[in-house]
């Protein structure tokens, strides 16, 4: 009979070191993000948004770590608050394409300054080249993990 390999002790647990280290960094957004009555799926879509320009929703769902059905509900939340517009796509009427509105411009920019104090105090209390040097381990990573 084969042995059970050992199960790592959970203070060296990777799962748990990243739920971990992910509420260090959320804590403080959330608590931003709370003033507006937003939450971070939410915000995630709006930073896509910002960055990409219109784009469809596949894009957004991958580029903001959502599934595309909770994403689909989230967008027509966003669209009733007058955040974003959705309008079929020009060359494939099924697809939708999601652009942000003024509204949505002006939320990202009401948060702009708290959201760079947030990640400036993370900077220099764990370093700036720690923090890139995390962020560039974390590609390393996806990378492998999309190799399968």
């Amino acid at each position: 009979m084969s042995q059970t390999p050992p199960l790592r002790k959970t203070a060296r647990s990777l799962p748990i070191a990243l739920l971990h280290a992910r509420e260090t960094v959320m804590g403080p957004i959330r608590e931003m993000l709370a003033k507006s009555g937003i939450s971070e799926q939410k915000w995630r879509v709006l930073r896509v948004l910002d960055e990409m320009g219109p784009v469809e929703q596949t894009a957004i769902a991958e580029a903001a770590c959502l599934l595309l059905p909770s994403l689909t509900r989230i967008l027509s939340s966003m669209e009733g608050d007058g955040y974003l517009l959705r309008r079929p796509d020009a060359h494939d009427r099924r697809k939708s394409i999601v652009e942000l509105t003024d509204g949505g411009r002006e939320l990202i920019a009401r948060h702009a300054e708290e959201s760079h104090e947030i990640m400036s105090r993370l900077e220099r209390r764990f370093g700036q080249e720690n923090v890139a040097q995390l962020l560039d381990l974390l590609d390393d990573l996806r990378a492998v993990e999309g190799e399968r």
